[in-house]
Parts: structure tokens; C-alpha cells; sequence
């Protein structure tokens, strides 16, 4: 008999059908003596329907009420979940992340966990009870609702899974694991059947959607056994997600392939070549609390220099505007914006002991007659931005060259 934390998505609970489909797989685990927590997401699209609601009343809603709001979602999912296990004959209890309770900072709309407290859920566990806990949200130390920000129901599982000290994590969505790179651009794409936390992370943080990256890293720094499935097959072991490589993973250099479509570029032209003038741009940009990616600085020339870094595309038109708030303090020749690139990454633990790694990628690339606009790299990562027309084709000849499309 194991504990285990099975958290659902949006799509798997995105009807009364599929929330009935989920019951009678959660029954099935419990005929065979398991203990289980289940945390289900919202049913898919209405978190964005409470959204435009808020949006509706106000262009700049408090981030208080959005979270009161945007909450009730899972809170109609965890009931509706309970009745149809009930259905099923089992005992079950919903609880919002209030109620457990799952104590977060005061982050309205990006709260962090900070505790979990697991004496009710223990309880309820040891009476036999199939527990389900809604994802996404918490309560903060003055009792104020608040939630974790988008796929943040994958680290409430997470979260209750490293609290309880549970055998294994189960996230089921869509997919029935980790691909090599998104099946939908590359059909050769094969499913992984281990990864470790490190690639997950990278290819978590690089585009992949499958997993939130917080959950990734809440799995790896507190070592809960992690196992990606779909909610739509019955058979199957879908993806592990594993602390350290297994032997035969050493003859894996790249595990994937991971994209970004949701990028964007700034340059700023003919700065001064001093010390600070990189605080200078960034510092501004920070201030208006934009995350920035890659950087890139040329070399100085004639006492000048060039400066680019990318950010998120929706951040771009804001950064845009930061910078051309200070191009006369800080110098600068001219301000430039391209929101019509994309990210392309290669990412493998196996890339520590194979050199040349780089080259290949940079190769194939100029083969294609792709420019390679930004480079940045990590000890398991190689990164570039490129034109956003060419992200296909960049990401198939890259599957093909390291061999992805081929059976481990």
C-alpha cells in the first residue's frame, strides 16, 4: 500500500463526463489499497472565463479580489469531484486550500507556499477517506485568499506530496508523458521514460508546457518522485522524473528539444562603453518588475557599445516603453524592438561529457540557412534565438541530427 497525490488538469476534469472518468480511475487505485490525495485543476477554460469577468468590471482589478475570483474555480471542481467518488462508493472529502490549511506569503496572483498543514488530511487518510484538495490556491497569514499563479496546481500536488511524504506524485494531463519535443511539430517525437530533474527543469523553464517549472522545482529540492501520465489511457507508465540519471541515460547526449514562441528582443544601440551602463538599462527594467532572459553586449567601439536581452512577448511593448523613458539619460543611439523571434533549445545531462555538442546545433542550423541572433548556453542547455518564421524547421532538423526520432 502506497500514498499517493494524483493531480489532475483542466482538461481531464473538464466535464462532468471526465470528472466521472476520473472517479472511477481514482476507484480503481483504491481497490488496490492505496491512500490517495487528489488535487484537480479548474475545468479547462474557466479559469479565463472568471478572469474576463473580473476584466469586465475593472481594466486593473485588484489582485486581491482576482484571486477571491479566480479561486472558486477548483472549488466547484473538488466538490463535483467528491459526489462523483461518493458515486463510486467511497468515502471522499473536498477541501480548499484554505480550509487543509496551505499557507502561502501575501503574493496575490503569484503566492509561494511557505506550509502545509497535514493533521486534518492524516486524519481523514487513516479513516479511509480519498481526500481532494484544490490546486492553485492557499490562504495567507491574514487568512486572505490567494493563489499560485498559472499551472499552479501542479505544485499544490507537489507541495502535499513532500508534506505528506507521499510514495509518488502523479501529475496526469493530455499527454501520456515527456516528448523528446512537442508531437504536434515534429510526429516522430517519442515519449520519454525517464528524465531527470535537471532536464525537466530546463525543458520546464525553455517552453515545454507539460509541467509548471515551480512544481519542478519544489519535486527535485525536496525529492518527491514525480510521474507525468495521461488521464485519457489506461495503460501506460508515462514519464519519471528522476533525481539522478540512470546508467543507460549516459548514452543519451540530448534528451529534447524545447521552444518558445513567446519571445521578444530588445537593443539598445550606441550606449556608452562604461562601467554600469548594463545596470543602467536593466536596472529601469527590473523596476517595472519585467523578467528578462538572454543578455548579449558587443564588444565597445569607439567608446560605444550595443546592448540586447529578450523578455516575454507580452513584457515587450512595456520594456519598449521603459527604454525609451530613459534612452537620453543613459545615451543611447536608438531603441530597438523585434517581437518576431523565438527561443530553440537543445537540453541533455549528456551534453557534460560530449564536446562539440554546440557545433553540431550551430551546423545544422547555417545548413538550413538559419541566423543564430543570441547564444546562451548552460552545463546541460544550448539556447539560441532565431526568426520566428523558421521555429519548425529549426526544431525538426534538430530533433533529426541528434537523433531523437530514433528508438532509445
Amino acid at each position: 500500500m502506497a500514498l499517493i497525490v494524483q493531480k489532475y488538469g483542466g482538461t481531464s476534469v473538464g466535464s462532468t463526463d471526465r470528472i466521472k472518468n476520473v472517479a472511477k480511475r481514482v476507484a480503481k487505485w483504491k481497490a488496490q489499497g492505496h491512500d490517495l490525495i487528489v488535487v484537480p485543476s479548474a475545468m479547462s477554460g474557466e479559469t479565463n472565463r472568471l478572469i474576463a469577468l473580473a476584466k469586465d468590471i475593472s481594466a486593473t482589478p485588484s489582485p486581491r479580489e482576482l484571486d477571491v475570483i479566480a479561486s472558486t474555480g477548483e472549488q466547484v471542481t473538488i466538490g463535483l469531484l467528491a459526489m462523483a467518488l461518493q458515486e463510486e462508493g467511497l468515502q471522499a472529502k473536498s477541501y480548499t486550500g484554505a480550509q487543509v490549511k496551505v499557507l502561502t506569503d501575501s503574493s496575490h496572483t503569484k503566492a509561494r507556499i511557505l506550509q502545509i498543514d497535514d493533521e486534518r488530511i492524516r486524519a481523514d487518510l487513516a479513516q479511509g477517506y480519498v481526500v481532494v484538495v484544490a490546486g492553485f490556491q492557499g490562504v495567507d497569514g491574514d487568512g486572505n485568499i490567494t493563489t499560485l499563479g498559472r499551472g499552479g496546481s501542479d505544485t499544490s500536488a507537489v507541495a502535499l506530496a513532500a508534506a505528506l511524504k507521499a510514495d509518488e506524485c502523479q501529475i496526469y494531463t493530455d499527454v501520456d508523458g515527456v516528448y523528446t519535443t512537442d508531437p504536434r511539430v515534429v510526429p516522430e517525437a517519442r515519449k520519454l521514460d525517464t528524465i531527470t530533474f535537471e532536464e525537466m527543469l530546463e525543458m520546464a523553464s525553455l517552453g515545454s508546457k507539460v509541467l509548471q517549472i515551480r512544481s519542478v522545482e519544489f519535486a527535485g529540492k525536496y525529492k518527491v518522485k514525480l510521474r507525468v501520465l495521461s488521464s485519457f489511457q489506461d495503460e501506460g507508465e508515462g514519464t519519471l522524473i528522476t533525481v539522478e540519471e540512470d546508467k543507460n541515460m549516459e548514452q543519451a547526449i540530448i534528451s529534447g528539444i524545447a521552444f518558445s514562441r513567446d519571445e521578444a528582443k530588445l537593443t539598445v544601440l550606441g550606449v556608452p562603453d562604461r562601467p554600469g551602463i548594463a545596470y543602467q538599462i536593466l536596472g529601469p527594467i527590473a523596476d517595472a518588475n519585467i523578467d528578462v532572459d538572454m543578455i548579449i553586449q558587443n564588444v565597445g567601439r569607439d567608446g560605444t557599445t550595443d546592448f540586447s536581452f529578450t523578455v516575454n512577448r507580452n513584457e515587450h511593448n512595456r520594456a519598449l516603453a521603459v527604454l525609451n523613458s530613459v534612452q537620453e539619460h543613459i545615451g543611447a543611439r536608438e531603441i530597438l524592438g523585434d517581437a518576431k523571434i523565438c527561443k530553440v533549445s537543445a537540453v541533455g545531462v549528456g551534453m557534460r561529457s560530449h564536446p562539440g555538442i554546440a557545433s553540431q546545433m550551430f551546423r545544422t542550423l547555417a545548413e538550413e540557412g538559419i541566423n543564430i541572433q543570441m547564444i546562451s548556453t548552460s552545463e546541460i542547455k544550448i539556447s539560441v534565438v532565431i526568426d520566428e518564421k523558421y521555429l519548425e524547421l529549426a526544431v525538426r532538423v534538430l530533433h533529426r541530427t541528434f537523433g531523437l526520432d530514433q528508438a532509445a
